[in-house]
């Protein structure tokens, strides 16, 4: 990375971060006030490492491409609007994962990152001390199963979430659970110390 990204903090009640970058030049990220009360610290190293991920790899500058080829392509092409639109869409969920094994990477703590995950799908800092990590990757855990087992559980697993620019958050967690887990994770970890 070039050039350390400047970070804002914005009052906002909705808990969330994301980065930004001024035609495709000195990318800056912000983060709400809302995030900061829910996180503890190194939830918050989590999610700015995650931010960071997006700024290493360039993110914002291929979405715009992306966006500015499916927008072009609505009025001419619908059929392939609609292609790229999905496909658009896959790619970002994918960038997400990628994204948060950077911030697993940062913390190398897995629980720290599931812990974030967690309390973006719906906590609130009056019921995090209540909040279970271990329960969250235990859902985690199951969703494969669960997502098999119903009709409805099939429309939430893939149907619902191919609308969604982002994975759940119980399949965020499922991911960078199983992926903690890996051998390239460990070799990434022991990196320069006799992988």
């Amino acid at each position: 990375m070039e050039t350390v990204p400047d970070l804002y903090v914005k009052q906002s009640p909705s808990p969330n971060a994301y980065t930004l970058a001024i035609n495709g030049k000195r990318p800056f990220i912000v983060v709400h006030t809302a995030l900061v009360e829910l996180l503890s610290p190194q939830e918050l190293k989590a999610v700015i490492a995650h931010e960071l991920g997006h700024v290493a790899c360039d993110h914002g500058v291929w979405l715009t491409l992306a966006n500015v080829l499916a927008n072009g392509t609505a009025s001419l092409l619908p059929v392939v609007s609609d292609t790229l639109e999905n496909s658009l869409l896959r790619w970002r969920r994918a960038v997400e994962l990628t994204c948060d094994r950077a911030a697993l990477l940062a913390v190398q703590d897995c629980s720290v990152v599931v812990g974030a995950l967690m309390k973006l799908a719906g906590g609130c800092p009056s019921l995090a001390h209540e909040l279970s990590v271990d329960s969250f990757l235990k859902q985690a855990r199951s969703y494969d199963e669960a997502a098999a087992s119903s009709l409805v559980s099939w429309y939430f697993s893939t149907a619902h979430s191919r609308a969604l620019s982002h994975p759940l958050p119980v399949m965020r967690a499922r991911e960078i659970d199983r992926w903690a887990q890996s051998d390239e994770y460990r070799r990434l970890v022991l990196g320069g110390r006799g992988a």
